[in-house]
């Protein structure tokens, strides 16, 4: 008797095997890829922008004598506004403007014309300025409410 070979698996049977198998590693590739790249493509985190700046006209403008000269007395006449990011803070500056009017009009009457002639002089009092600001508030209110201190107008004469 002549024994017949066979196949261990008929052909049909084996490519489809194949064929799944090659599914299932392509399924498997993606499914990994797509995971990479959503952990490493994560949306990047909203920039933080600061609070909108809130600006304080402190009217009408300062006007002092500075510290009088050889030429005679000169004078200064500066407009000053308060900057700040706190919405509430603008109710408490209005609240406490005469006090901070009265402190910074002692300040500029300490000038001299030559002091503040040049912008390191004028930065120098906007510096000063808004510390006694932050001074005054944050003795009255624990806060300094003020970021800034800008001067919109500086005219000696």
């Amino acid at each position: 008797m002549a024994a017949v070979a066979q196949s261990p698996r008929p052909p049909a049977a084996s490519k489809r095997r194949l064929l799944l198998a090659l599914v299932g590693i392509v399924v498997l590739a993606g499914a990994g890829a797509a995971g990479w790249f959503l952990y490493n493509h994560q949306p990047a985190p909203e920039s933080t922008l600061p609070a909108p700046a809130q600006y304080m006209p402190m009217s009408p403008a300062f006007v002092v004598n500075l510290e009088e000269t050889a030429m005679g007395p000169r004078y200064l006449q500066v407009e000053v506004q308060l900057v700040t990011r706190d919405p509430l803070a603008i109710a408490q500056l209005q609240q406490h403007e005469p006090a901070l009017r009265a402190r910074l009009l002692m300040l500029f009457g300490q000038q001299t014309s030559e002091g503040v002639a040049t912008r390191e002089g004028k930065e120098a009092l906007k510096a000063k300025a808004l510390e006694e600001v932050r001074t005054l508030m944050t003795e009255e209110t624990g806060k300094p409410f003020a970021e800034d201190l800008l001067f919109t107008s500086f005219v000696t004469q």
